[in-house]
């Protein structure tokens, strides 16, 4: 794709001029030219570069946020694309047709496009001790700098010259590969507890180390991320699970205590099982990370492998199991067990609990060595429930030194007299 003309309108104010329309004294933040930084236009999408030529060419500041700037300066493909701006929702609005105001205590414009995708753009928002009366309060990029969580997640790429502003600091540590969170990190986890699980996960997705303050911050406050409402938590850890990269995130989410307050009754039983079944349940998480990344698992199947070292590690299942039946029931109420606070979805949940109730007669018949009968390979279910199975199995091998179970003799009948 060719990159869009750079048009320069004749109302069209530079980045200080309109800067300086927000009457905000400011430290002017650390400029970084298109020729010291990766990001290209060809690497954003038509969507989003539409979007922020719009905004630009209308006289307003147009800068992609969040994580995809991030991801770009990190070689990676950003899975969608946030624009920030100095324009109101009402104004967005009328520059896209196809647009929708969404949220009701700060507004944001859902920009629309073909194919069902579309683009989130913010407008700029205050400082957040100014939302305590619930209001809508915008700002401008400083501002809007410091209200996000992490140093790395606040660059903002300026399409009218193709640079990178930031005023936080983003870009030293992402050449350090540091999680830092910005301000005062004790005041920022006390506001909202999740940033801790957000800084868990960006340490555990891209291979950074969380800095000692931060980390420090999390050690003292892991106990109030269940202040939270129960979806929101549930919402995080979801992505974390599911996202490729659950099992450094799970020994981040262990070490600093996180993971007993979001999962207790899990918790309990990773902290009393052996030593052998915390390695096992981690090297399980990294065997399933790596079927992710190559698009080979699905949900259900993911969850399935997050959940299987629950039930053996507390005894209420065995690891050998000694005939084939499926214990579904008792898998129901133990899978309750460790969603619990959380609302799941019913399709989602059945579908685990299907592919993991299968594990125990597909082990039963692959460590005898029997073929897998008719009623179980006949299933719509089967190969996933085979791939979660093939993965247990072999890691508790390697790991456990599992072995088939002995075959039980028949007992001869007594001929009648």
């Amino acid at each position: 794709m060719s990159e869009p003309k750079l048009s320069e309108p004749k109302e069209l104010k530079s980045d200080w001029q309109q800067r300086e329309l927000f009457a905000l004294e400011a430290p002017k933040p650390k400029i970084i030219p298109r020729s010291e930084h990766p990001i290209s236009r060809k690497n954003i999408s038509r969507e989003a570069l539409k979007v922020l030529y719009r905004l630009k060419d209308a006289g307003h500041l147009a800068y992609l946020v969040g994580g995809s700037v991030r991801d770009m300066l990190l070689g990676l493909k950003p899975k969608d694309f946030d624009v920030g701006t100095d324009a109101r929702p009402e104004e967005i609005r009328r520059l896209f047709r196809w647009s929708r105001i969404i949220g009701r205590r700060f507004r944001l414009v859902h920009v629309y496009f073909r194919g069902g995708k579309f683009i989130e753009v913010v407008t700029f928002r205050g400082p957040e001790t100014a939302e305590e009366d619930g209001l809508e309060v915008f700002g401008t990029p400083y501002e809007d700098a410091f209200r996000r969580d992490i140093t790395i997640n606040a660059l903002f790429y300026n399409i009218a010259d193709y640079t990178i502003i930031d005023y936080v600091g983003g870009m030293e540590d992402l050449k350090a590969g540091i999680i830092r969170v910005i301000g005062d990190p004790d005041q920022r986890f006390i506001r909202d507890p999740v940033r801790m699980m957000r800084a868990i996960r960006h340490a555990a997705r891209i291979g950074f180390t969380i800095e000692e303050r931060t980390w420090e911050a999390i050690l003292r406050h892991h106990e109030k991320i269940m202040l939270c409402a129960p979806m929101r938590v549930r919402d995080e850890w979801l992505k974390d699970v599911l996202g490729g990269w659950s099992a450094p995130w799970a020994e981040l989410m262990w070490k600093s205590g996180l993971f007993e307050e979001v999962f207790p009754a899990y918790g309990k039983v990773l902290a009393r099982a052996s030593q052998k079944d915390r390695r096992f349940f981690f090297r399980l998480l990294a065997e399933m990370d790596r079927k992710v990344k190559k698009g080979r698992f699905s949900e259900a199947q993911a969850l399935a492998l997050f959940l299987y070292p629950f039930p053996v590690s507390s005894g209420r299942l065995p690891r050998v199991p000694e005939r084939a039946g499926r214990p579904y029931e008792l898998l129901r109420q133990e899978m309750k067990k460790v969603f619990y606070p959380y609302d799941f979805k019913k399709e989602l949940f059945e579908n685990t609990l299907q592919l993991l109730a299968s594990v125990w007669p597909l082990k039963y018949h692959l460590l005898m060595g029997n073929s897998i009968p008719r009623r179980l390979s006949r299933k719509s279910y089967f190969e996933e429930a085979l791939a979660v199975t093939e993965v247990i199995l072999k890691l508790e091998k390697e790991l456990l030194g599992i072995e088939a179970p002995r075959r039980r003799r028949r007992r001869r009948r007594r001929p009648h007299a």
